[in-house]
């Protein structure tokens, strides 16, 4: 391996709190960079902020909470949480790269919607039974169902006939990516799913490699059900982050920007809080499957950059991190296309 050479390139003193930082230049390709080029903060006018969003954001306020509570302008949240839902992605793929893979994993949706009810989509997630620990996610766009007034019948055909129909096997289209992500690898496992009819032809396909175990929907949910583990997420998720909770006006109103907050809880879930709420020192998921000897603070989460050309993505987390996830209903998609500051 080629030792990478450089060289100090002189320095400057940071606007936001003076503080002096060192400059390179890299003798290979003659460009230069800092020791800021390797902060979570690079290219931020209000970096002391980060932890602060980044904690408010699990505790169950919205963006323009948020930016009430900090004096800050609203678009200034919403970018800063792009920007950690980016790091937080990249951080799960790093720490989930050489850990140990799971053999018993519990498939669920948690429903919600962006832009209005008209505009339903599952949120997928996958997560380890025994552990707690959330594997990865992805999302479904879904027509919506159920009851409706006689206003509200035709108000769905014509948002149809103008922005088009959801993909009917969007949730089958998820779970194949669920398992190919999840089980990889693997001569056996074991997935637990409730008995929506669209878990079962991917299951399938990998007859020989996954033992389905479905649960019916209607069964008590308790800790005497398989599903559990992921009931007990999908209840924190709506009581943790304020885009989920019940008759809010804090809904995302966009998928994209659902997906950025989902990120972000899961590191928090995953990495940062233990298992058991009334137990103090009950360990995280993380701690629970191995992964790591203890919890880990905001700043060991925001310690430095990933650098997403390191890591392969996972089909649906690489549009989430670019930001190509679409909402029907909005012409104008702010996509992440910053050449340097990824």
């Amino acid at each position: 391996m080629t030792q990478w050479s450089y060289k100090d390139f002189g320095s400057y003193y940071r606007e936001t709190d003076n503080r002096r930082v060192q400059r390179y230049m890299c003798m290979s390709c003659k460009r230069t960079f800092s020791t800021q080029t390797f902060s979570t903060t690079y290219w931020q006018k209000l970096p002391d902020t980060d932890s602060e969003i980044f904690t408010k954001t699990v505790n169950g306020m919205g963006n323009r909470q948020i930016a009430r509570d900090l004096g800050v302008d609203p678009a200034t949240v919403d970018h800063k949480l792009a920007r950690m839902g980016r790091h937080c992605l990249l951080f799960l793929k790093s720490m989930l790269e050489n850990a140990k893979p799971a053999t018993e994993i519990v498939y669920d949706g948690l429903e919600t919607f962006e832009y209005s009810q008209y505009f339903p989509h599952h949120l997928n997630l996958a997560v380890e039974k025994g552990t707690d620990f959330i594997l990865f996610f992805n999302d479904s766009e879904l027509r919506r169902k159920g009851a409706m007034t006689k206003k509200q019948r035709p108000r769905r055909d014509e948002l149809e006939k103008l922005h088009g129909t959801p993909d009917p096997k969007a949730i089958m289209k998820s779970t194949e990516e669920k398992l190919s992500v999840t089980i990889v690898g693997q001569e056996s496992v074991t997935v637990y799913t409730d008995d929506h009819k669209q878990y079962v032809g991917p299951m399938r396909k990998y007859k020989d490699q996954v033992t389905h175990v479905v649960t019916p929907g209607k069964d008590h949910r308790d800790h005497n059900n398989h599903m559990w583990e992921i009931n007990l997420v999908d209840l924190f998720l709506r009581h943790s982050s304020k885009n989920h909770t019940r008759e809010t006006i804090a809904f995302s109103k966009r998928r994209q920007a659902a997906a950025e907050r989902l990120a972000i809880f899961v590191v928090y879930r995953n990495f940062m809080l233990g298992r058991r709420q009334k137990d103090r020192w009950s360990p995280t998921p993380a701690i629970a499957r191995g992964l790591l000897d203890t919890k880990l603070s905001m700043e060991d989460v925001l310690r430095g950059r990933i650098f997403v050309g390191h890591h392969k993505l996972p089909d649906s987390w690489n549009n989430y991190y670019w930001r190509t996830v679409s909402t029907r209903a909005l012409e104008r998609e702010r996509k992440h296309t910053l050449k340097y500051a990824v």
